[in-house]
């Protein structure tokens, strides 16, 4: 589906236009934060990929054309945070557009806790610094900048930039990230069920203060979990419990808190992914890979009829956003 409108004035329209006919391609990774114990710091881009195609024109139009997860809901017009996030970012550039021609092809499931909403800033913002003169472009450490005041938070957005396992933190209005190499043998399993639950929703569930036992129990696991998934996978299930937010969360999910407690009590490190409602497992090989596999097909059969779930075994995404077509 298409629609054509014409694009409100720009806030930057003393700024030069992009010139017509420049054409972007970036592929994107779908991203789990939190890994348990990560809360708003740890992230793992994941080998589902959306793709967003931008190329300018000189008519002063939008063209939008959307397929996949969330073609039946979102709109094709300015209002769509693709469009909002090129022209931010093409602003803060010191660059306009005069028109877009957007064709998005969404994979990553919308409400569901693998950022989707990350993936489309970092997608638009990547290809709105591929878009302008080569002078004027700036590095992924800029992109993570922007994307994370976008978002409000850096745990999505920095593994879906730089990929694999992404760590990162804040310092007043400055936020950075660093990556680890994740072990070979860690596979990611996700469960997808057929509810949505907004961050928003999930985040409104937190308690203002956690006790300080808690949150050194917390420490002491998010430590342990760096160091299973760079080098000792058989640590997964110890360094995925978690202290700060996945208990308080557990009543807007049920079926997935739940599916996570039988998981963890057949020794697999499952967790809410992100704010939920998806389960990500953590699984050790591929062994135990097509096991949990198995496992989430048989109890969620047998446990919640009334949901349905998508099951797949993952990889980690080693590259991050990559623009894949350029024509200038």
């Amino acid at each position: 589906m298409e629609t054509t409108l014409t694009v409100p004035a720009e806030s930057a329209a003393g700024a030069p236009a992009v010139p017509a006919g420049q054409l972007v391609t970036v592929r994107v990774p779908a991203t789990s934060a939190n890994l348990g114990p990560g809360y708003d710091s740890l992230g793992l881009a994941l080998s589902l990929h959306d793709t967003l195609t931008v190329e300018t024109l000189g008519s002063g139009e939008l063209e939008f054309e959307l397929s996949g997860e969330g073609a039946e809901t979102l709109p094709r017009d300015a209002s769509h945070l693709v469009v909002k996030a090129i022209t931010e970012a093409l602003h803060r550039l010191g660059f306009r557009h005069q028109g877009l021609k957007i064709t998005a092809d969404n994979v990553n499931p919308h409400g569901r806790g693998l950022g989707s909403s990350a993936s489309a800033v970092v997608a638009a913002v990547t290809a709105a610094n591929a878009l302008v003169p080569e002078p004027s472009r700036r590095g992924k450490d800029w992109i993570l900048q922007l994307t994370s005041e976008m978002e409000g938070h850096p745990d999505n957005v920095a593994p879906a930039i730089f990929g694999g396992l992404a760590l990162s933190w804040q310092d007043s209005d400055q936020y950075s990230s660093t990556c680890a190499t994740v072990s070979d043998s860690v596979i990611p399993v996700v469960a997808v069920p057929d509810y949505e639950l907004s961050t928003e929703a999930a985040r409104a569930l937190l308690p203002a203060s956690v006790g300080h036992h808690a949150a050194a129990m917390n420490s002491g696991r998010a430590a342990l979990l760096i160091h299973a998934l760079t080098s000792k996978p058989e640590f997964l299930l110890a360094g995925t419990e978690d202290y700060l937010h996945q208990s308080y969360r557990a009543e807007a999910m049920r079926p997935s808190a739940d599916l996570i407690r039988a998981l963890r009590y057949a020794g697999h490190a499952a967790v809410v992914s992100g704010a939920g409602p998806t389960v990500l497992v953590l699984a050790n090989g591929e062994e135990e890979a097509a096991a949990v596999v198995g496992f989430i097909e048989a109890y969620t059969r047998a446990n919640t009829p009334d949901v349905g779930w998508r099951v797949m075994k993952l990889a980690v995404d080693v590259e991050g956003a990559k623009v894949g077509v350029h024509r200038r």
